[in-house]
């Protein structure tokens, strides 16, 4: 049988642990900010941040949405963890955009069950890093929901380009 993905993974992780040094810090985050972001792999969160390790909490999902469980980690990342602000970071070229709420009725044919959760497939990549930070602004279950902030990533030129959460969507005859 040969090699797996994995298996390379575990090899790897086995010459980084014969040089690894606990780096003694704990799971609070130095700088007091959680990040919730897409799990699209283009995406270097700490290099393109300038982030260490112990800098921040980190949040990936498809499309990098505010779903029930990334409310309840913020919620522990704040109110256990001591985190105070949020990064919210769609990006451009997001699968989100193309696919559709059609893709739990196929998975149900497939499978014989419906998903119990959403696929969260949006069109306007701004309004959507706009509907997120509402829903963080808005959860009761966090205690700091002044400083929110959200940012489209472009994927081929690695910048940030903050999104007003002030702005309404765009009309289409614009």
């Amino acid at each position: 049988m040969s090699p797996t993905v994995i298996d390379e993974l575990v090899r790897a992780n086995q010459k980084y642990a014969e040089n690894f040094r606990d780096p003694g810090m704990d799971a609070r985050p130095v700088r007091k900010v959680a990040i919730v972001a897409c799990m699209d792999a283009r995406i270097d969160l700490h290099a393109s941040l300038g982030l260490e390790l112990g800098d921040c909490h980190t949040i990936r999902n498809a499309g990098g949405v505010i779903t029930d469980d990334v409310i309840r980690s913020l919620t522990i990342s704040q109110r256990a963890l001591g985190t105070e602000s949020v990064v919210l970071i769609h990006h451009t070229g997001c699968g989100l955009q193309v696919l559709t709420e059609d893709f739990r009725t196929e998975l149900e044919r497939e499978v014989g069950q419906k998903p119990g959760w959403s696929v969260e497939s949006f069109t306007d990549v701004e309004q959507d890093v706009r509907q997120s930070m509402a829903r963080v602004r808005t959860s009761p279950f966090l205690l700091h929901t002044e400083d929110v902030r959200g940012f489209v990533f472009d994927v081929t030129s690695g910048l940030l380009r903050e999104i007003d959460a002030s702005e309404g969507p765009r009309d289409a005859g614009a």
